[in-house]
């Protein structure tokens, strides 16, 4: 399938529907029970209703998506990845819920049926626009005036622990820079006022940040979690020569065995809630 997508967001194609898109599915279980704590925050700002037609923008394997169902009229996940709309699908099916769909598209273009949802929500899927006016602009007609946005987005780096302990232990003593305040990554909607600017300007007012801290679990046990970074990080990690990686796993597995606590391996981390309601 060909799929249509802004000429800013290519090599998000490239990344999400394909090796990175194909780790994630595989991996589906865990990281929804990674955010597991963040996923409850989520739905609860989002106030799903029996008539609600929800879109779930960066919808992954779809457990959002599917949540979201369960409460509302309909649901809708879009993502780039064609990977885990296949594994969205067939969770969908095994589930039994049938008033849901999902689809393998770029939601910074594609063409939404206007004012069709009363809901738009994403779980950390809406950093990663290579122009995020547009996307927002183009997600927005797709709301009902009146309709609701419901958010959830990391603040900065230097706030989550679970992504910059290991970034600082796969540089192996090199400096580790400061992700950019804009571009497609993780943290590119970490700045309160540059997310109100982004929805404000497409359209959306009353604009809420609320801050909201979870730890992040990344294992059973240390071995588990050990197991689980590696491979996330295995590109990074076959950049260093033999002896710096052997070291780097080693102080890999002694921080993480420091996070070990009778619920697994477990990380501070932040994030925000963003709440916003579309222009009457």
């Amino acid at each position: 399938m060909t799929v249509r997508v802004d000429p800013t967001n290519s090599d998000q194609l490239t990344a999400w529907d394909g090796d990175q898109g194909a780790f994630w599915a595989d991996h589906a279980d865990r990281f929804d029970e990674g955010a597991a704590r963040y996923h409850e925050r989520l739905l609860d700002a989002a106030r799903v209703g029996p008539a609600d037609r929800v879109l779930d923008i960066g919808c992954g394997t779809g457990k959002s998506t599917r949540e979201s169902a369960r409460r509302a009229a309909h649901a809708l996940g879009v993502d780039l990845s064609s990977r885990m709309i296949e594994e969205a699908r067939r969770r969908a099916e095994l589930d039994g819920i049938t008033n849901i769909a999902f689809e393998q598209t770029d939601a910074q273009v594609h063409p939404f049926p206007k004012a069709a949802f009363d809901l738009v929500i994403s779980r950390h899927g809406v950093m990663f626009f290579g122009d995020p006016d547009k996307a927002f602009a183009n997600i927005a007609t797709a709301l009902r005036p009146g309709g609701r946005m419901a958010l959830l987005t990391w603040q900065p780096l230097a706030r989550n622990e679970f992504a910059s302990t290991f970034r600082t232990l796969v540089a192996a003593g090199e400096p580790v820079p400061e992700p950019p305040p804009t571009g497609a990554h993780p943290f590119s909607l970490s700045d309160p006022d540059r997310v109100r600017a982004l929805l404000t300007g497409a359209g959306m007012t009353d604009v809420e940040l609320h801050a909201v801290s979870e730890p992040v679990w990344l294992g059973h046990d240390v071995e588990d979690a050990l197991a689980f970074m590696t491979a996330r990080q295995a590109s990074q990690l076959a950049e260093l020569d033999q002896d710096t990686r052997a070291r780097v796993v080693r102080a890999a597995r002694q921080d993480i065995a420091r996070h070990l606590d009778e619920h697994g391996v477990r990380y501070a981390s932040a994030a925000w809630i963003v709440q916003a309601v579309k222009q009457p």
